[in-house]
């Protein structure tokens, strides 16, 4: 049952995406380029997608943290680190340069697999290629350090 609730959750969120034209890289590269405000190219309509998403987020994170657990899992998982590393820095970093360069962003992303073509398939395909390029940097062992050198 979880998991049919989880899928329809899913189906949700990517019909969501769709209908506010987030899964179309060209409606999100006209939101992203504030230099055409003088021109009248400017499309601010996803700038309300998102103060809808950041309203539910909102009321949907109060709610839900008044529980005592979740309810498809044992625990909350709720970050706790208080301070900033180069992976929270560089993270958000790339994810904008990324964004700002294809006009998608992972979940678009996926929900454009079905009908964005080939420049979708080829964004996921390098998304995925990342995400496990990123895996393997974490968790490389580190280099021993160099110690004194004795002839």
């Amino acid at each position: 049952m979880t998991i049919l609730l989880q899928f329809v959750i899913g189906l949700l969120f990517g019909l969501g995406l769709v209908v506010a034209g987030m899964s179309n890289p060209a409606k999100v590269l006209n939101f992203l380029d504030v230099g055409a405000i003088p021109a009248g190219t400017w499309d601010a309509s996803l700038a309300f997608v998102m103060a809808g998403a950041i309203a539910v987020t909102f009321v949907g994170y109060r709610l839900v943290l008044r529980q005592s657990r979740p309810l498809f899992g044992e625990r909350f998982h709720v970050p706790t680190a208080k301070e900033l590393d180069n992976r929270i820095l560089l993270g958000p970093a790339i994810f904008g340069i990324g964004w700002g360069l294809a006009g998608f962003c992972p979940g678009p992303a996926l929900t454009a697999l079905g009908t964005g073509g080939q420049p979708a398939w080829i964004f996921v395909a390098a998304m995925f290629a990342g995400m496990a390029g990123a895996r393997w940097l974490a968790n490389r062992p580190a280099a021993p350090a160099a110690g004194p050198r004795h002839a």
